[in-house]
Parts: C-alpha cells; sequence; structure tokens
C-alpha cells in the first residue's frame, strides 16, 4: 500500500507540472495568433481605408470629367462636330489644301481662327473643384489617291510629313494671331499628322475629305506640376 500510495503521488507530482508547461504553452500560443491576428486585422483596415479613399478620390476626378465633357459641348456648332465613336472633336471649317501641299489657303483663315478663340474661350471658361489641365491634341490628314494608285505606297512616309506640316501651319496661324495655346495655364497643344491612316477617315466618295483637321480634348484632373 505504502508503493501503490508513493507511486499514485509521485505521478500526480509528475502530471501536474505537465499540465501546467501545456497550459502555458497553449496560452502563449493563442496570444502570439492573438496578436498576430490583431495586426493583420488593423493592416487590412488601413488597406480598406486606402482603398476607400483610392475610389472616392477616382470617384471625384470621374464626376469632374463628366461636368467637363459637358460643358465642351458648348465646342459644338458652326466650327465643331464631336464624334461621338472616336470620343472627339472635327474641325468643320471645310480646308481643301492643294494636292501636296501644306499652305493654308487665305479664304479659310478667317473661320480658322475663330475656330481657335472659341476653343480657348471654351477651354478657359470651364468652371471645376479640381485643378484641371487639358491636352489638345491638333491632328492633320491626308486624302489617299484612288484605290490601286501607286502613289499610295510610294508617298506613304512622305505624307506623314505633309500631314504634320498642315497641323503645324494651323498652329502658326494661330499663334501669330494672339492665340498662343502655350502661354496658357493648363493647357498643353500637340500637334501631329496621321498621314494616310488614323481612325474616323472619312470612306469611299469622300476620301478626299480627309485633306482636314481633327482636334481632341483630354482633360487631366489632379495636382498641376
Amino acid at each position: 500500500m505504502n508503493n501503490a500510495t508513493s507511486n499514485k503521488r509521485q505521478s500526480n507530482d509528475f502530471f501536474w507540472p505537465s499540465y501546467v508547461d501545456l497550459m502555458t504553452s497553449l496560452f502563449v500560443v493563442m496570444l502570439v495568433l492573438f496578436v498576430y491576428s490583431f495586426k493583420l486585422f488593423k493592416d487590412r483596415e488601413g488597406e480598406l481605408k486606402q482603398a476607400n479613399g483610392e475610389l472616392k478620390a477616382k470617384a471625384a476626378e470621374l464626376e469632374q470629367i463628366t461636368k467637363i465633357r459637358r460643358s465642351l459641348q458648348q465646342l459644338e456648332g458652326r466650327y465643331f462636330r464631336y464624334d461621338p465613336t472616336n470620343e472627339r472633336h472635327e474641325l468643320l471649317v471645310p480646308v481643301q489644301f492643294k494636292a501636296g501641299r501644306d499652305e493654308i489657303q487665305d479664304s479659310y483663315k478667317p473661320a480658322l481662327l475663330q475656330a481657335g478663340r472659341t476653343l480657348r474661350t471654351v477651354l478657359k471658361s470651364i468652371k471645376t473643384d479640381q485643378p484641371v489641365r487639358y491636352l489638345v491634341i491638333v491632328e492633320g490628314m491626308a486624302a489617299r489617291y484612288p484605290q490601286g494608285d501607286p502613289r499610295n505606297a510610294r508617298e506613304e512616309q512622305t505624307t506623314y510629313q505633309l500631314s504634320y506640316r498642315r497641323a503645324l501651319n494651323l498652329l502658326n496661324l494661330w499663334k501669330q494671331n494672339g492665340l498662343n495655346f502655350g502661354q496658357d495655364r493648363g493647357i498643353e497643344l500637340i500637334i501631329g499628322g496621321s498621314g494616310f491612316y488614323g481612325t474616323g477617315r472619312y470612306q469611299g466618295r469622300r476620301e478626299g475629305d480627309n485633306k482636314r483637321f481633327l482636334i481632341q480634348v483630354i482633360p487631366k484632373v489632379g495636382r498641376m506640376q
């Protein structure tokens, strides 16, 4: 009996310290998991707040761009037509260049000047809650020769330069008459030439009408540099 009692006592003496150690270890593990989970939660909460802030900023930016696009409808009329397919404005002044030439004929200049004044006035009159920059792209174009004409292939590269010079001459015409968009804060004017290509070209019998200008206004909402 004494031996049995002694063995039982030794067993109990071994069990309880082991049990306490096990519980202590489990408590430490649970504490670590809790701290780790709490950190993940706080990190996730911060990410969600940041994402929510970014969404609000994007929503505000989209609202501003929507207002600007509505304001740009003022351009539509005598000098501009909005092309919803390509989301840009087409200059309605029926400019016709002589074949292979980039000079703007005098008969078109008064209307082109008024179109430039209209564009500048509309851009400067738009009121927004945030700083806005306008990227104004003036694209010169060229008409192709009839289908199968070898000049289409032979002059493909040179027409890029030709159509660019046409856009450049429009820019120079505006500058010479006090319409220097480059001096307007918040307006950046870029010229380019699409040659025989580009989107929104006239097809078929209207191919000759591609000797024209396209104007695209892209608003950029945000802090100006």
